[in-house]
């Protein structure tokens, strides 16, 4: 199955200067905890965003069209859509999971089957944005509010395609 995960605040940022505007410990559990032993997808930048090293107990794989990326053992490179779905494919037991950023989102917005959001409720300035979800085509099946936390209240929303 194929699955964004990612956070926003009320205004949609997701990013500012290359990184996530935001500490919520709560969320990094979350997300550690659904995507561990899973597949992530993500840009190149997403990936630097990491330091250039691959999230452990997880396939990391990069989407760019760039020739011969320099990336550590263990991360494969994929250099388009068709890659990356063909991945899914022949792993039909790992759920892939786009993490980003916004160029990814986009390119799998028709295909994606479950969403998993955390819903900053706070505007935040920054300078990515989530792409516009075609929320019409997806009902939530799940809504649990996050750990208390003055600075950034939040909630998980899990969505599935109609």
């Amino acid at each position: 199955m194929l699955a964004f995960i990612w956070a926003e605040s009320k205004n949609h940022v997701i990013g500012a200067n290359g990184k996530m505007p935001w500490h919520i410990s709560d969320d990094l559990k979350y997300f550690k905890k659904t995507t561990l032993n899973h597949c992530i997808v993500m840009g190149r930048k997403t990936f630097a965003s990491f330091g250039g090293r691959p999230l452990p107990q997880r396939q990391n794989i990069v989407l760019s069209r760039q020739n011969e990326l320099d990336l550590p053992a263990g991360v494969m490179q994929c250099h388009d859509q068709a890659a990356v779905l063909a991945y899914a494919t022949e792993h039909p037991q790992t759920q892939v999971f786009i993490i980003g950023g916004a160029q990814v989102f986009t390119l799998f917005m028709d295909v994606v089957q479950r969403l998993y959001v955390t819903r900053i409720q706070k505007e935040i300035t920054g300078d990515t944005y989530m792409p516009p979800i075609p929320w019409t085509a997806f009902k939530r099946v799940s809504q649990v509010p996050g750990a208390e936390n003055i600075e950034f209240p939040h909630q998980f929303e899990i969505y599935d395609r109609i």
